[in-house]
């Protein structure tokens, strides 16, 4: 069996008994075709069954080097590994080829995207506004669903919370109006934590309780049109109408005011512990994606205190 019978038998496999989407089988066969045209030069001619099952880590290495060399980055590196260790692990299992020690070929290191943080501007107007989207002909209860929308959005901003910690608060967790309180939130791994509540978010909190009417204390804090527990694709949803209306960017979403909560705070001064602490993150690591975002304020703050920053 050539290398591309084996390729086309491989592709046949993903359509029929793994039910891939043409658009997937596509892509793999390309970047198979790929690593076939580099070991067809790598060896000295195309290879067949065999000489694939010969194939040690360093020729995988060498076609990832390959790759580099010619501008593929990272992510796309990385992708075309997985298409190329999908390919030889089918063939170790379906065709007899002997396996390729694949454990020991390490892909690019992927670095996390930085988070795109609104503008202080743009994340005001959406913890402000977000209700003005509701029009009284079109929904049942438009004044109800507008606090709660204000409400919610000014807790992502005001607070740094998720959107799953902020729709799974009930109404005990509340702090009493008109007075000095924090939030207590359960976050990522069941670890629990306190998040001061701004007098502003308390506002708008009040605002929507008097809407939403008295209810038991284990009763969810954000209900939705139907009176159980807000979801958050309702939330996305209200989300990307106001951003329409309003000509915010499309990175304006529910987790974006939650980056711009820590991007604003580390351009204000704030410690990174700090930060991290109130965003829930576990270790400082992930919450030092945010020096990435603010890059020029923190800049400033070196020219300010460092002493030779003049010179």
């Amino acid at each position: 069996m050539t290398g591309a019978e084996a390729r086309a038998a491989w592709l046949g496999w993903l359509a029929a008994e793994r039910r891939a989407s043409a658009h997937t089988v596509e892509a793999y066969g390309r970047d198979v075709a790929e690593f076939l045209g580099f070991l067809t030069g790598h060896l000295g001619g195309e290879p067949d069954l065999a000489a694939l099952g010969a194939l040690r880590p360093a020729d995988l290495r060498g076609f990832l080097a390959r790759l580099a060399g010619e501008g593929d980055g990272a992510a796309t590196r990385a992708r075309k590994l997985a298409s190329v260790r999908g390919f030889l692990r089918y063939l170790a299992r379906h065709h007899g080829m002997a396996p390729i020690a694949l454990a020991g070929v390490r892909g690019p290191r992927l670095r996390p995207p930085v988070p795109r943080a609104l503008t202080p501007g743009d994340a005001r107007a959406v913890s402000r506004d977000a209700g003005q989207i509701y029009d009284p002909e079109r929904h049942e209860r438009p004044g109800l669903q507008a606090a709660r929308d204000v409400a919610l959005f000014s807790l992502l901003y005001g607070a740094g919370l998720r959107i799953s910690e902020a729709l799974a608060l009930d109404l005990r967790d509340v702090p009493r109006m008109g007075a000095e309180g924090a939030l207590r939130v359960m976050g990522k791994g069941g670890k629990e934590r306190l998040v001061p509540v701004l007098p502003a978010v308390r506002a708008a909190i009040e605002a929507y309780c008097v809407q939403r009417g008295p209810g038991e204390a284990e009763e969810p804090l954000f209900l939705g049109a139907r009176g159980a527990r807000l979801d958050p694709g309702v939330a996305q949803r209200a989300m990307r109408e106001f951003r329409r209306l309003a000509g915010l960017p499309e990175h304006a979403t529910p987790h974006a005011l939650r980056h711009s909560f820590a991007t604003h705070l580390l351009g204000a001064g704030a410690d990174l512990r700090a930060i991290q602490e109130l965003l829930g993150h576990a270790s400082l690591s992930t919450t030092q994606r945010y020096t990435a975002v603010d890059s020029d304020a923190l800049l400033a703050a070196w020219r300010r205190a460092h002493p030779r920053a003049d010179r």
